[in-house]
């Protein structure tokens, strides 16, 4: 070899191993609080559906406009009374531990949402008496009674899949280790640090998919959060304060979108669940401070008008809205009246809620305009996750939440308000409001769904055993450089399809 040969073979080998990996591309997304544990069946909070959006396929999702369209499901079938539903499956897909996906997979999955103590999805699906594997790619749900909201649930965590063979192996550990068959697959978590998901090579739509890393980051107060998105350190922040909307709409690098939530946010009061719940048992209670509160001055002072101010389980805009109930004055005179007749003229009560801004300061507005009532509500501050752990304790007097909504209007009140709901912390039971509720999930025409839910309305704004205060618009802050995003009204960031320039 000669000299000038052997040298030009030393810089080629030189430069290759100088040459650095391809560099990943990250998207990194600032969550508001941390979530829970990572299981689609278990799961309670709302910032665990944003992971699951990229972790979980689930049989159909929803477009923006509400449509449910399929996903791992390719279609559905109802027989002619409704008794049963046929799904067809998705061919090719697998889990991320490279088991199959396939009709005894569903069976299991559906199985272990109606089976597993402390399951947040059997209400949702309680209907489902069995499930039949008609073939690999068939699977059909039998129904107790013919059930409305079903299809819509399969577009939320009751519709996840998980591998059989790890929720097996892993039992009550599944959530430190989740397994499921959407574009990215888990690959680690640092608690109040960050949870990290990876590419799946084998994704079923893996063309849709031009991100290779996304890390989701709890960050609970949304100054930090959004200075994170001015750094770049961020490349999208989730549900936005209207306070910080000025600074991103002037920052030429960043984008806002919004769209009007499905769901309500809501002070979830116990009347019944345990020793806590004697301060607010007294519905004249209740009832006063329903009254003292004056909810459009409250959406005005915190929210620049942003949001809209509510009472209800849904939001004015929806077809099940009582427009004959709208958002009282208020009345404080009346407020004062009906705690002399409960023989408490200055009831007291704590507040829990997380550190969040929003809700710490609409909190602070509340507190002033219950003291003018004589109610005092002594406010205490809890990570989200602890608060609903409490909340299915009965450790609470109230707390202060949010319910992100769902397609269909049974998934915003059935799991919170009837008798043995999984969702109703404060154990409120009125039979009538029941079987009004449980009508309707049976009802098919909508005009008379629409009179049930309307009834059931009025016993709940007559009962209180909750305080409906305003519906979001759901704010997504993202970098420039994000491409592909659509808002969805559940506030789920789907991650699939965007893009990073």
């Amino acid at each position: 070899m000669t000299f000038a040969r052997m040298l030009t073979v030393l810089v080629a080998s030189v430069l290759l191993t100088a040459a650095p990996a391809a560099a990943q591309s990250v998207l990194r997304i600032g969550l508001n609080d941390d979530p829970d544990a990572l299981d689609p069946t278990i799961s309670r909070a709302y910032v665990g559906r944003l992971v699951f959006a990229a972790l979980c396929d689930k049989l159909f999702d929803v477009t923006p406009d509400l449509k449910i369209v399929p996903q791992l499901a390719t279609g559905y079938e109802w027989a002619a009374d409704r008794s049963s539903v046929v799904l067809r499956l998705r061919p090719g897909v697998k889990f991320h531990d490279g088991e199959p996906f396939n009709a005894e997979a569903v069976r299991f999955n559906i199985e272990r949402h109606l089976n597993t103590p402390g399951s947040f999805r059997k209400s949702e699906i309680g209907d489902i008496k069995s499930v039949d594997a008609l073939n690999d790619l068939s699977v059909r749900l039998n129904l107790s009674q013919p059930s409305v909201p079903v299809m819509a649930a399969l577009t939320d965590r009751a519709g996840m899949m998980v591998s059989p063979k790890a929720a097996r192996e892993l039992g009550e550990r599944f959530g430190t280790r989740p397994v499921c068959a959407g574009p990215f697959k888990f690959a680690e978590r640092v608690a109040q640090g960050k949870i990290v998901l990876q590419r799946f090579a084998d994704y079923w739509d893996k063309a849709n998919v031009h991100v290779d890393r996304v890390e989701f980051v709890p960050i609970t107060d949304s100054t930090a959060r959004l200075a994170s998105l001015r750094s770049g350190d961020l490349q999208m922040i989730e549900r936005v304060s209207p306070t910080d909307l000025a600074q991103i709409r002037a920052d030429t690098r960043l984008n806002v979108a919004g769209v009007p939530e499905l769901g309500y946010q809501v002070i979830r009061l116990n009347v019944a669940h345990g020793p806590k719940g004697r301060a607010l048992a007294d519905v004249r209670v209740r009832q006063a401070i329903d009254l003292a509160i004056d909810r459009e001055a409250l959406v005005r002072a915190v929210f620049n008008d942003e949001y809209i101010a509510g009472n209800q389980w849904v939001s004015p805009a929806s077809v099940f809205y009582n427009a004959r109930l709208p958002v009282r004055k208020r009345d404080v005179a009346r407020a004062k009246t009906l705690l002399r007749e409960a023989g408490q003229p200055s009831p007291a009560f704590t507040l829990i809620l997380p550190p969040e801004r929003d809700r710490q300061e609409a909190a602070q507005v509340i507190q002033a305009m219950l003291a003018e009532a004589g109610i005092t509500m002594t406010l205490q501050s809890q990570e989200n996750v602890t608060m609903l752990e409490a909340g299915k304790r009965g450790d609470f007097e109230a707390y202060f939440t949010f319910w992100s909504g769902r397609p269909d209007p049974d998934g915003n009140i059935f799991t919170h308000y009837t008798c043995k709901g999984a969702q109703n912390d404060g154990r409120y039971c009125n039979a009538t409001f029941d079987a009004l509720v449980t009508k309707a999930r049976h009802t098919v025409d909508v005009a008379e769904r629409k009179q049930l839910y309307d009834q059931a309305t009025e016993i709940l704004l007559r009962e209180v055993p909750a305080l409906h205060l305003w519906h979001r618009r759901i704010f997504t802050g993202l970098s420039g450089r994000v491409q592909g995003f659509t808002p969805h009204p559940d506030g789920i960031i789907r991650v699939k399809g965007l893009k990073l320039s």
